[in-house]
């Protein structure tokens, strides 16, 4: 059967770069929240942001495992910013015997902020579709996320 990899890290740390790279080594397929929230709602999905990320990650979850059985390998691009999610994706993808590595792209404070920026601009230049991070934003991913633990037995990039 084959593979998955799931990116973590916080939001413009390089996951979906590093994404890029694995789907190219292992001839994988990439799916990302963001990618679809983007495509459908653009930077307006507003109050049920949320609620749509849910519904999006329970519908992936599912989809990776029939692309899974086809025998091509998954990349799952989103952040997993929090043990818990880690966890619940460790038990899941072991409940169905499916060999799971996460990838863990691990930047400092100063260059995450600086990527934030250059991003940012980009997004404001229209050179790029990703999500605008605004200082509110930023603090509120900041607090959020969960550095993975060495228990966790997460590869570091």
């Amino acid at each position: 059967m084959a593979k998955i990899f799931l990116m973590c890290g916080k939001i413009c740390s390089g996951k979906t770069t590093h994404a890029e790279k694995l789907r190219k080594e292992y001839n994988a397929v990439i799916l990302s929240v963001d990618e679809i929230t983007l495509a459908l709602f653009g930077q307006d999905a507003g109050e049920k942001h949320d609620y749509y990320v849910e519904k999006l990650k329970e519908y992936l979850y599912k989809k990776s495992l029939e692309i899974l059985e086809a025998g091509v390998n998954v990349v799952l691009d989103w952040g997993y910013w929090i043990k818990a999610e880690r966890d619940f994706a460790r038990e899941y993808y072991s409940s169905h015997n499916v060999e799971y590595e996460f990838h863990y792209i691990d930047i400092s404070d100063e260059e995450w902020y600086r990527r934030l920026a250059k991003r940012n601009e980009d997004v404001l230049a229209k050179k790029t579709d990703a999500y605008y991070v605004d200082d509110g934003l930023a603090k509120k991913f900041q607090a959020i996320f969960e550095k993975p633990e060495k228990a966790e037995d997460i590869k570091v990039f």
